[in-house]
């Protein structure tokens, strides 16, 4: 009953043997390698479009470089309030920047309000160099709180963005289970509403270690090559990270996987919406899950195995808890069985 994050889960059969294979023979290093050169171009058919592709080993590492490739001196990025990048990336973002601050934008269910996000950037006019200058806005799809924004949704901040002339960034370290729940295509998701940079998340879907990052016009990723040599991502044998990403999208392997997550997040979400001592934070859209329970049966479940993390309520939820109670994140993957599920509900009864 591992509901702790899909990071805790291993990685998928498919990909583990793909790793292996890789293992045998030589290639050529630091992305030279014909395996790297097909799964870049893997990338450019998935996106329909010509894409620059960069490799890198951590989701972190793919949000920093992404912001320190379209860095602008006194720069500033808009986010949410809750964004990964804002709340659990230790300053990295901030550290590859050499400066650079993250600004946060408040918004529902962990998604952006496009008025308020045109009202924060409004704080920075033009010209003010005391405050510094606006340089991108950051989505997280899925968000952190396991919600999805719609595509009229991530227009209308493109449209802000692109007002502004600023870079609009995707956090995707969970692309595949947006995706898989909107049933869209990853240019449908991106490019097509106005998205310039993805940072595209695998490890937590069924990879060992693979994040790429994705910018749809390569020329504004130029200068990336030395930003993530100088940021130690630049893998000497990323034919390795090439081999799990061979084998994700294969046949459609990573939406299975993430639909599987999803559908497990369902039926856990049905479960505890059903039972009378806990009830939703909101309804999850992707493969997590926020519950309230009591903390006396958090203890409890806890204690028969289960195991997940408490999470702070978003700003936007002040009294979201009584005194006596405990927000859960749930976290369903690839490798989640409905038996587990099923267990846990019981358990919670």
């Amino acid at each position: 009953m591992n509901f702790a994050s899909d990071n805790w889960a291993g990685t998928h059969p498919a990909i583990a043997q793909h790793l292996l294979a890789a293992g045998s023979g030589f290639a050529a290093p630091y992305g030279n390698s014909e395996l790297d050169r097909n799964i870049e171009r893997r990338f450019c058919e998935l996106f329909e479009r010509e894409v620059a592709v960069f490799f890198v080993g951590t989701g972190t590492a793919a949000n920093a470089l992404a912001l320190a490739a379209i860095n602008r001196p006194g720069g500033v990025t808009f986010c949410h309030r809750e964004a990964h990048m804002l709340e659990d990336e230790c300053g990295a973002p901030e550290f590859f920047t050499h400066g650079a601050r993250l600004a946060p934008v408040d918004g529902d269910l962990g998604k952006i309000d496009p008025a308020k996000l045109a009202a924060e950037i409004g704080r920075f006019p033009p010209g003010f160099i005391h405050a510094g200058q606006p340089m991108a806005v950051s989505i997280t799809q899925a968000t952190e709180i396991g919600t999805l924004y719609r595509p009229d949704e991530i227009a209308a901040i493109a449209e802000v963005a692109r007002r502004h002339r600023l870079p609009l960034h995707m956090d995707g370290a969970r692309f595949a289970n947006a995706l898989a729940a909107l049933q869209l295509t990853p240019a449908q998701m991106t490019w097509q509403l106005g998205v310039d940079i993805v940072s595209f998340g695998a490890t937590k879907n069924g990879c060992w270690c693979a994040e790429a990052l994705v910018f749809m016009d390569p020329e504004a990723a130029k200068d990336l090559p030395f930003i993530r040599k100088r940021a130690a991502q630049l893998f000497s044998k990323s034919r390795f990270i090439a081999a799990q990403f061979e084998a994700y999208l294969q046949d459609g392997l990573w939406l299975e996987l993430a639909g599987h997550a999803n559908a497990m997040a369902a039926r856990l979400q049905q479960g505890i919406a059903a039972s009378r001592r806990a009830r939703l934070a909101w309804p999850a859209q992707a493969n997590e899950v926020f519950a309230v329970l009591e903390r006396s049966d958090a203890e409890r479940l806890r204690a028969a195995g289960a195991v997940f993390y408490p999470w702070n309520p978003p700003h936007a939820n002040p009294g979201l808890l009584a005194e006596n109670e405990v927000l859960l994140r749930l976290v369903a993957s690839f490798a989640t069985e409905a038996e587990a599920v099923d267990r846990f509900i019981e358990l919670l009864q």
